[in-house]
């Protein structure tokens, strides 16, 4: 019985270790007149979870980086309240 435990508990701690965060590139926009202090807390936030931050726009307010999918809900909840567009970065091409 107590293998049996043993060996559960040690399952278990292997499953949460593979649940790791999967990456995603991302371009993170704000329409004009969104403070800089929410496109900097968006962008610490990604760094800190560690993203890397792979572009950032002059044209447009905003960035392109590469994440994890955790960090992004948590960037997602901050720029409601600016109506921040987050996409995921693909390859356009025209034909």
């Amino acid at each position: 019985m107590r293998l049996f435990r043993f060996f559960l508990a040690a399952l278990t701690l292997f499953s949460s270790a593979l649940a790791v965060d999967i990456q995603k590139s991302v371009i993170v926009s704000y329409p004009e007149g969104t403070p800089d202090s929410v496109l900097d807390q968006a962008k610490d936030a990604i760094r800190q979870a560690g993203g890397q931050i792979t572009h950032e726009y002059t044209l447009i307010r905003g960035f392109a980086a590469k994440c994890g999918e955790k960090v992004l809900e948590t960037v997602t909840e901050w720029g409601t309240k600016y109506n921040a567009l987050i996409e995921e970065d693909q390859v356009a091409s025209a034909l």
